[in-house]
């Protein structure tokens, strides 16, 4: 039998930059009520979002996503030749094939890298940022492109009372690359399939294709409607609030620090209501910056982690170096956390 050579990665590996791009057009609540009976307050007292932002056509999951990863490559202060991998974490690139990240490589002038897209709903980012992880630890990239991106408003159904109101579209990237000391921690990651119907796409893009008027939902004018991410809102709201706390108090425990050594906590921003209830779940000390985001972004799913990263440290919320927890939860059911240091 022959001896396979041993892989000769980095120790460890770190965030070293991150970037974001939120569209041009910036959303109202008034424009959601257009089509809706509700309010302005209750839509604010539900969910605390007050505008969100919708791409353009010329605003695509690809040209987002460029927009981004320029930001996050000059930020980390390396060539995009360097990148080896890129991994793309989205549920609105509507093409089954290719990838996304194939024509994303390419745009951003990094050569021949490895490209792919995962489907882990809210929890992508999180997902994404350990397989980059892995790559470096391993050795088979020296620098990994991590993107979360979502055209969320394309799946958007905005007579839907209880999420017409939720979603936004953005894009945000971090550079993952080498370290010679520990800065992203032990992820803590899981699903649960038997929640599958809790968040899910109205309709399979089959039974759409056929188009058998018996089968698929309507519109008010008796237009078949496109396909839309529909939720059970309260046992969402339950799960998160309850379930993703204990998940994490254990990404905390696997890092090994507690919450007083917390500078940031940077949830999933997919609800104000759920990320003051997990703050108060876990206790944290009054020092500790929370990312609340979603007021004027929406929920951005798999890009709301890297978004808020960006923005709170753009406006001098947090700092480079600091320490922040981060945790994404969506669709499948599926979640990750982890510990980072900011870069």
């Amino acid at each position: 039998m022959a001896k396979i050579k041993p892989s000769k990665g980095a120790p460890y590996a770190r965030i070293l930059g991150v970037g974001g791009y939120r569209p041009t057009r910036v959303v109202p609540n008034e424009v959601i009520l257009e089509k809706i009976d509700s309010s302005d307050e209750w839509i604010r007292s539900r969910s605390g979002i007050a505008t969100r932002h919708w791409a353009s056509p010329e605003e695509t999951v690809t040209a987002m996503s460029v927009e981004a990863s320029g930001k996050a490559i000059a930020d980390a202060g390396i060539d995009p030749g360097q990148i080896g991998a890129v991994i793309v974490s989205t549920v609105s690139h509507f093409k089954q094939t290719p990838a996304v990240a194939t024509e994303i490589a390419d745009k951003i002038g990094s050569g021949k890298p490895a490209a792919f897209d995962i489907s882990a709903g809210c929890a992508g980012f999180g997902y994404g940022l350990t397989l980059a992880k892995g790559m470096i630890v391993e050795g088979s990239a020296e620098y990994v492109l991590v993107i979360g991106v979502e055209r969320l408003s394309d799946l958007t159904d905005l007579e839907d009372r209880a999420t017409a109101f939720l979603f936004g579209d953005g894009a945000g990237a971090v550079v993952v690359g080498p370290s010679d000391e520990p800065h992203i921690g032990p992820t803590v990651w899981g699903s649960e399939g038997d929640k599958s119907e809790t968040i899910k796409q109205t309709v399979p893009w089959n039974e759409f294709h056929v188009g058998d008027v018996s089968k698929l939902p309507l519109d008010t004018q008796g237009e078949i409607k496109f396909p839309a991410i529909t939720q059970e809102g309260q046992a969402v709201f339950r799960w998160a609030v309850f379930e993703m706390a204990k998940v994490a108090q254990q990404a905390l425990d696997a890092a090994g620090i507690s919450a007083e050594d917390l500078d940031v906590f940077i949830p999933h921003q997919a609800n104000m209501r759920i990320i003051d209830s997990m703050v108060k779940t876990l206790k944290l000390p009054e020092h500790v910056t929370v990312a609340r985001d979603v007021e004027t972004t929406g929920n951005t799913s798999a890009a709301s982690i890297p978004l808020a990263m960006e923005r709170l440290l753009a406006t001098g919320k947090a700092k480079s170096g600091d320490t922040a927890l981060i945790i994404g939860f969506g669709a499948g059911l599926v979640f990750a956390a982890t510990v980072v240091t900011l870069p």
